[in-house]
């Protein structure tokens, strides 16, 4: 299953030319176009399926600066500006609502993590605060306790992914953009060493400007141009309820499970101590980057080896621009679900608040994440393909800082001031 999508009425023609070319419709890619649409670039967004339909749309629509690596503090605390205007931007509701988000530690030993990231944040006078575990059965009410504390920031906040890319979507096309899904990019076209164009399936479009903002597929699309981008796919399981009473507006992070509300009264859950990896070939390629998550991480990591190996074999690295692509022959990354992860979250979160025992699932689903060996996008130029910008590789963590993101590769493409200094984001820091 996969969360339904709020419908946008797009483009069902190609343009023949247009400035600036972005590959993929997820809420990055759809931010930059906005962006751009914005200060009167005029801009295409080509996607191979349908807009937001893989993990723009399975996120769990968290918007944090708790927790974050120091380097994209800066990209975090923009984007929440950005999402506190997003409504009035696009004139439609995202989801957002500025209700914070709470962490939670079982021992003395966990709220020491939480104590050394404030450490790091504390130059940038963030009202995060560490919490007792009175605190805690204040502000979560009906727990069955046992917290060490934990760590809230009040002004996080949530939005709902299956609003947000189509209200954003339907403001860039407002302002000019041109949208068109079910149009797979194929290749780059280039004159004289820099972008010309992007031959898509259906035809060239010639172009001055390409972003590539392509998630989990930009690795793949990258290898056939000769340049290296480094990413593992992971999957992150969740679950929908049905409406119902629950303890808090605030969304919960606890070391086996999370809860969020939702804009339709219900709850959307994880097992947040559980992803899912099954083995593809890039485990093997590149599995040596890897190993100082793998060994922080690996409780987290449930290893299996199945369909998902040969599927992914069957799917070509290096095609030519009249050939048939990857992106073709999978026009929406689907992960099967685990049942029992999704089980094992449940278990717990009724556990900790009883309240769960009556939740009723209505949906579950898989998404997968592209994750880069520091957990940190690339939001860059490509040196050696001039015209070519990348916005690609966010960890799981795009979808809250993708109005930001989707700014500064705007900024990029338009050699305006970066939004945030780039630096952490830069490609050469992988290669």
């Amino acid at each position: 299953m996969a969360p339904v999508i709020s419908p946008v009425q797009t483009s069902t023609a190609l343009p023949k030319s247009t400035t600036v070319v972005v590959i993929g419709g997820g809420i990055v890619g759809l931010m930059t176009a906005l962006t751009l649409s914005e200060r009167g670039v005029p801009v295409v967004v080509l996607e191979k399926g349908r807009l937001a339909g893989e993990q723009s749309s399975r996120n769990l629509g968290w918007v944090r600066k708790t927790s974050r690596s120091a380097p994209d503090l800066p990209l975090a605390l923009e984007s929440d500006r950005l999402w506190g205007a997003m409504n009035a931007r696009t004139g439609m509701d995202v989801g957002y609502r500025q209700a914070g988000i709470m962490f939670l530690a079982r021992t003395e030993a966990e709220l020491d993590v939480h104590r050394r990231w404030m450490k790091t944040a504390e130059a940038l006078a963030l009202d995060t605060r560490i919490l007792s575990p009175a605190e805690v059965d204040r502000l979560v009410p009906g727990g069955t306790g046992g917290w060490a504390g934990g760590i809230h920031t009040a002004s996080d906040g949530r939005a709902e992914p299956t609003l947000a890319s189509s209200a954003i979507a339907a403001a860039a096309m407002a302002k000019g953009a041109v949208i068109v899904e079910n149009c797979a990019v194929r290749d780059l076209s280039r004159s004289g060493g820099r972008v010309s164009g992007v031959v898509t399936e259906r035809g060239e479009i010639a172009c001055e400007e390409v972003v590539l903002a392509g998630g989990l597929w930009s690795r793949r699309f990258l290898g056939n141009l000769g340049v290296f981008l480094p990413t593992l796919p992971l999957v992150c399981y969740a679950i929908r309820t049905a409406p119902m009473d629950g303890p808090t507006d605030i969304a919960v992070g606890a070391p086996n499970f999370s809860f969020r509300k939702r804009k339709d009264g219900g709850f959307t859950i994880c097992q947040r101590g559980a992803v899912g990896s099954p083995l593809v070939l890039d485990h093997a390629l590149l599995g040596m980057r890897y190993l100082p998550m793998f060994r922080e991480g690996r409780s987290q990591l449930r290893i299996s080896f199945g369909k998902e190996f040969f599927e992914d074999l069957m799917l070509a690295r290096r095609w030519r621009p009249s050939a048939a692509t990857p992106f073709e022959k999978v026009r929406t990354m689907d992960p099967r679900v685990d049942h029992g992860i999704n089980a094992e979250a449940m278990a717990n979160i009724r556990s900790a608040w009883p309240v769960f025992a009556k939740a009723s699932i209505e949906e579950v689903w898989g998404g997968t994440m592209d994750i880069t060996p520091d957990s940190l996008p690339v939001i860059d130029r490509v040196g050696t393909i001039p015209g070519l910008t990348l916005a690609t590789g966010f960890s799981g963590h795009g979808f809250g800082t993708a109005p930001a993101a989707g700014q500064l590769a705007a900024d990029l493409v338009t050699g305006g001031t970066p939004i945030v200094d780039p630096a952490p984001y830069r490609l050469d820091r992988l290669q």
